[in-house]
C-alpha cells in the first residue's frame, strides 16, 4: 500500500508543551484574483514549560515562502530550513517578532481547508489543522494568541470583508479597501476565520442578561436572504437558553454567521464569526422540511454554545477533542429537547448511538472518547468523539443531579477561562463539587467499545422482594483486549399492571424512578415492598450508551408500549418487539406469535392516536434500521435483513390499512404551520402514508400524488415524493413527481440535493445505474461536499438494500468514487469510505467483495486521511 503523505502516528503519550508561545498575531491578507499574499507578524516568547530547544519549528503546508525576518532582520537560507510540513528557524532569541510573507492559491484549494474560494467568495476552515495552509504558525490548540487581521482588496471587489472579533476600521486608500479586525480574546489558530464576498446581511440585536446590546448578523447570497429569519430566531433562543441554563453570556460586540455553499462540515465555531454550510442555516417553510428546521436550530445552538465550551475554554490537544465537542453536543441536545419534544430528541440521539456509534465501536476504527493515537486528526471527527462524548457528559449530569452539575460547569468555565485544558480537568470539577470519587468513571474516556449488560431477575412473592442482577462486559476492540469494569448510571422504574410501582431499596423510598450506580462485574439490586410481579423499565431516557439484554416476554413489551411514561422506553419496547419479529424472519423461524402481538399493539396505538404525542407515535412506527439489525449478528446477511424489513412493512400496511388511513385522514386539518403540534401531526401522517404506499392499490398512490400536488410545505411535499419513488408499484407517478419537483425547485441547491437523495435511496430496481446517471446530471458538482453526500453517501450509507446488492457492484463503485474524490478532497473521501470499513460484520460472500473493494483502493496513491482508514480496515481480523 502506498501513500502520498508520510503516515507518522501522533500519540497522546508523546504530548509535550510547546517550545514557544505566541502572544500576538497580526495578519494582513492581500486578496488578488489568482493568488493571496499573507503577511504575518508574530510576537513569540519562549515557553518556560518547554524543553528549551534552540530552534523554532512552525507548521506549514502548501505555502510559498516569500520573505522571513526576525526583529526586522531578513533571514537567509542558512538561517532556516523548510520541508513540506514545517519551517525550522535556527537559534532564535528568547523573545522576538517574526515577520513572514507567504503566497497561497485559494482558487486551487479543492480540499476546502485553510483559505479557499466558494462560489467566488473567500472563506476559511481551519479546524483541525487548516491554518498551516495559510501561513507558518504553531498550529496547535494549546498555543493561544490575540489576533488582529487586516484584509486588503480592490475597492469594489467585495461588499463584505470579515474576520474574528470587532471591526476597528474600514477605509479606502489608493483604490484599495482595507478592513481591520481585532479579537480581544486569546484563541488558538483553529478558531481563526476570514470571509470576503458580495453578500447580503440580515441584522438583529440581542440584549444580554447584564444589559449589553449585541449586533447579530447573518450573511448569505442575496437570493437566500429570505431564508435566514428562522436561523436568527434560533440564535436568539440559544443565547437566552445559555444564559438561563449555564449562566454564560456572550462577550463580543457582534456575532456573525456566514452561509457557504462548499463546506466539508456542518458549521464551524470560529470566535465571533461562525462559518456555516448553507444546509445548516438556510430555512424556509416552502423549501425546508421539519427535520431540516430542527437541524438548523440545533446546529445554530451548537456553534453558539461553543463560544464557551470550545472557544473561551478550549482543548489542550486534539486527543481532548471531545472536551469541547462532547460537552457542546450535550448542550445542543438539551437545548433542542427544551425547544421541541424531549422524548423524540432522546430517541433520535439513541438511534444515532445504536445504529452508527455501536457499529463504529465494533469495527476497525473503534477508538475511545479520548483516543490514544491518530495518523490524521480529521478521521477522529466521529460519532464516538461527538455523540458518545455527549453521552459521557450526560452520565456525569445524571450522577451529579441538576444542581451539582450546574455548580460543576460554573467552576469549570470560571477556573479555565482563557485556557487550553483536558478531559481530566473537566471531570475534576465534577468531582470537586460533588465530593464523588469519579476515578472509575474516567474509564469512559480511555476505554473503547460498547458495554453489554446482561440482566436477569427474580420475584419473591412471599417476601415481596424483586431482585435484579446486572452483569457487564465490554468486548475487545483493536489495541484494547482487556476491558475494565465501568461505572454505569442505570436509570430504572418498575411497572405493575396499572402504573409504575414505588421503589424501596435498603428501606429507602426512591420514588418511582431511580438511577442505579452499576460499578461491578456483577451486581444484584433488591427492591422491597413490591406487591406484584413487576415489569422492569430499563435504561430509562437512555441513561448510558450501552447494549442491554433482558428476556422480555411479549405481554411485558405490550404493557410497556402502552403504559410507560418514559418516551424512550416506550419506543424501545416497540423496537424490541419489532426486532423479535424481524430476527425470527431473518433466521427463517416462525414469528407468527410475535407478529400478532406487534400488529395488535400498533392497532391499539393508531386507534387511540388522538390521545398520544403524535411525534412519539411516528417514531414508534419506524422499524429498527438495517445497520442496527446487522450489528446484532456475528455475520449479518444484508439481503435477508432487507427482505425481512420490507415484508414486515408490507404486513403492517396490509393488516392495518383501515387504521392507517383513518389516522392519515383525521390529521389532515392539523398539519399546517410551523408550530410543534403541526410538525408532530405531519410526522405521524407521513409515517402512515409511507406504510399505505406498501399496498398496491391505486387509491393510495393517488393519495400520495394529491398530497404532493397540494402540499403547502416541503415536509409534506417531500414525504409524498419519497413515498411514490420508494414504492415499486408507483413507477409512472414517481417519474412524473420527480420531473415536477425538479422543475419547481431546480434553482434551489439544497432542495435539488433532496431530489438527488430520494433517487439514490430508492430500495428497489437498478439504483446504481440511477446513481451513475445522477453523477452526470447538470446540477451535480463533484467538488461540492453537499452534492457528494446527497448522491454517493446517500446510496452507500442510507440505501442498505441496494448498496449491499449481492453482485458487489455497489462496493466497487464506492471505492472508485473515493479514489477520485481523494485527489481533490481527502476529508470527504475518508468520510465516504465508512460503509466499506464494516466488511467484517457481514456473511463471507459480502465480506469478501467489500474487502476486495478496499484492496483495490490500497493499490492506489492515497492521502493520509484515506490511507489510515483503509489500512486499519484491512488489518481488522474477521470475527
Amino acid at each position: 500500500m502506498s501513500s502520498t503523505a508520510p503516515t507518522t502516528v501522533t500519540r497522546l503519550a508523546d504530548y509535550r508543551a510547546p517550545e514557544f508561545l505566541i502572544e500576538k498575531t497580526q495578519l494582513t491578507f492581500e486578496l488578488h484574483e489568482a493568488y493571496t499574499d499573507v503577511s504575518s507578524q508574530l510576537t513569540l516568547v519562549r515557553n518556560l514549560q518547554g524543553s528549551q530547544a534552540a530552534h523554532l519549528q512552525l507548521h506549514g503546508e502548501q505555502l510559498e515562502l516569500l520573505t522571513l525576518a526576525i526583529d526586522n532582520r531578513m533571514l537567509t537560507s542558512k538561517d532556516y530550513r523548510t520541508t513540506p510540513q514545517n519551517l525550522t528557524i535556527y537559534n532564535v532569541p528568547e523573545r522576538f517578532v517574526l515577520h513572514c510573507t507567504t503566497r497561497i492559491y485559494p482558487e486551487k484549494n479543492t480540499a476546502l481547508e485553510g483559505l479557499y474560494r466558494s462560489s467566488g467568495m473567500y472563506c476559511t476552515q481551519c479546524e483541525a489543522e487548516g491554518f498551516r495552509k495559510i501561513t507558518y504558525y504553531l498550529d496547535r490548540p494549546d498555543v493561544m494568541s490575540e489576533f488582529e487581521t487586516i484584509i486588503i482588496a480592490d475597492e469594489d471587489a467585495f461588499s463584505t470583508m470579515l474576520s474574528n472579533g470587532n471591526c476597528v476600521s474600514d477605509t479606502v486608500k489608493d483604490g484599495k479597501r482595507i478592513v481591520h479586525w481585532r479579537d480581544p480574546f486569546k484563541k488558538p489558530s483553529y478558531l481563526f476565520a476570514l470571509v470576503a464576498g458580495n453578500l447580503a446581511c440580515l441584522e438583529d440585536h440581542f440584549t444580554t442578561q447584564s444589559g449589553r446590546q449585541v449586533l447579530l448578523q447573518i450573511y448569505t447570497a442575496a437570493k437566500d436572504q429570505d431564508k435566514c429569519h428562522f436561523a436568527m430566531q434560533s440564535l436568539k433562543k440559544a443565547m437566552r437558553w445559555d444564559e438561563q441554563t449555564y449562566g454564560r453570556e456572550y462577550d463580543l460586540d457582534r456575532f456573525m454567521i456566514v452561509a457557504v455553499d462548499d463546506f466539508n462540515m456542518g458549521a464551524m465555531e470560529n470566535k465571533g464569526l461562525n462559518v456555516f454550510n448553507t444546509s445548516c442555516v438556510l430555512a424556509h417553510p416552502a423549501s425546508t422540511t421539519d427535520a431540516a428546521f430542527r437541524r438548523v436550530e440545533g446546529v445554530i445552538g451548537h456553534e453558539y454554545f461553543h463560544n464557551w465550551s470550545g472557544n473561551r475554554v478550549t482543548c489542550r490537544d486534539w486527543f481532548q477533542l471531545s472536551l469541547k465537542e462532547g460537552l457542546t453536543v450535550f448542550r445542543d441536545s438539551e437545548f433542542s429537547a427544551d425547544m421541541n419534544s424531549r422524548a423524540v430528541k432522546r430517541i433520535e440521539d439513541a438511534n444515532v448511538i445504536r445504529s452508527v456509534q455501536f457499529v463504529e465501536d465494533a469495527g476497525p476504527m473503534a477508538h475511545p472518547v479520548r483516543p490514544e493515537s491518530y495518523m490524521e486528526i480529521s478521521n477522529f471527527y466521529t460519532v464516538t468523539i461527538y455523540e458518545k462524548g455527549a453521552e459521557v457528559v450526560r452520565m456525569l449530569a445524571n450522577i451529579l443531579g441538576p444542581a451539582l452539575y450546574r455548580q460543576a460547569t460554573d467552576l469549570y468555565f470560571n477556573r479555565f477561562d482563557g485556557q487550553a485544558v483536558t478531559c481530566d480537568d473537566f471531570v475534576q470539577c465534577m468531582e470537586e463539587v460533588s465530593g464523588k470519587d469519579l476515578s472509575q468513571f474516567r474509564l469512559w474516556y480511555s476505554q473503547a467499545g460498547t458495554p453489554h449488560l446482561q440482566i436477569s431477575d427474580h420475584y419473591d412473592a412471599a417476601h415481596q422482594q424483586y431482585s435484579l442482577t446486572i452483569r457487564q462486559h465490554t468486548p475487545a476492540t483493536p489495541g484494547q483486549t482487556d476491558k475494565k469494569v465501568l461505572h454505569i448510571p442505570f436509570k430504572i422504574a418498575l411497572y405493575g399492571n396499572q402504573a409504575a410501582l414505588p421503589l424501596v431499596i435498603n428501606g429507602q423510598n426512591q420514588g418511582t424512578e431511580t438511577v442505579l450506580d452499576i460499578c461491578q462485574n456483577e451486581q444484584t439490586i433488591v427492591f422491597e415492598q413490591v406487591t406484584e410481579s413487576p415489569i422492569p423499565s430499563l435504561l430509562r431516557s437512555f441513561s448510558a450508551p450501552v447494549k442491554i439484554s433482558y428476556d422480555y416476554q411479549l405481554p411485558q413489551l405490550q404493557q410497556l408500549i402502552l403504559l410507560d411514561n418514559d418516551g424512550f422506553c416506550r419506543w424501545d419496547a416497540m423496537q424490541n418487539l419489532m426486532r423479535m419479529v424481524l430476527s425470527k424472519a431473518i433466521d427463517g423461524e416462525d414469528n407468527h406469535a410475535e407478529q400478532a402481538a406487534l400488529i395488535a399493539v400498533i392497532k391499539q396505538l393508531l386507534t387511540n392516536h388522538a390521545s398520544m404525542d403524535a411525534a412519539l407515535l411516528a417514531c414508534m412506527l419506524s422499524l429498527p434500521n438495517s445497520p442496527y439489525l446487522a450489528s446484532l449478528y456475528e455475520k449479518a446477511d444484508p439481503v435477508a435483513i432487507s427482505q425481512a424489513r420490507t415484508q414486515l412493512q408490507d404486513q403492517i400496511a396490509s393488516e392495518l390499512q383501515t387504521e392507517l388511513l383513518n389516522c392519515y385522514q383525521t390529521l389532515q386539518d392539523q398539519v399546517h404551520g410551523l408550530t410543534a403540534p403541526a410538525m408532530a401531526a405531519r410526522s405521524l401522517r407521513n409515517a402512515a402514508l409511507a406504510y399505505l404506499l406498501h399496498i398496491d392499490e391505486a387509491r393510495y398512490r393517488e393519495l400520495a400524488q394529491q398530497q404532493f400536488a397540494q402540499a403547502d410545505n416541503m415536509t409534506d411535499q417531500y414525504a409524498a415524493l419519497c413515498a411514490l419513488v420508494h414504492a415499486e408499484h408507483a413507477t409512472t407517478m414517481a417519474q412524473e413527481a420527480l420531473a415536477a419537483f425538479y422543475q419547481q425547485w431546480q434553482h434551489e441547491a439544497l432542495v435539488v440535493n433532496m431530489w438527488f437523495q430520494v433517487q439514490a435511496t430508492r430500495p428497489w430496481g437498478d439504483v446504481l445505474q440511477t446513481v451513475q446517471k445522477l453523477l452526470t446530471h447538470e446540477a451535480f458538482d463533484a467538488r461540492n461536499p453537499n452534492k457528494l453526500r446527497a448522491v454517493i453517501a446517500a446510496f452507500a450509507s442510507q440505501n442498505f438494500a441496494q448498496f449491499h446488492d449481492k453482485s458487489g457492484q455497489g462496493y466497487q463503485f464506492l471505492a472508485e468514487q473515493i479514489a477520485d474524490i481523494d485527489q481533490r478532497n481527502p476529508q470527504m473521501a475518508s468520510r465516504l469510505l465508512t460503509p466499506l470499513t464494516h466488511w467484517h460484520q457481514f456473511t463471507d460472500a459480502h465480506a469478501t467483495l467489500m474487502r476486495a473493494a478496499l484492496e483495490s483502493l490500497a493499490q492506489r496513491e492515497l492521502s493520509k486521511d484515506v490511507y489510515e482508514v483503509v489500512s486499519k480496515s484491512l488489518n481488522q481480523a474477521s470475527h
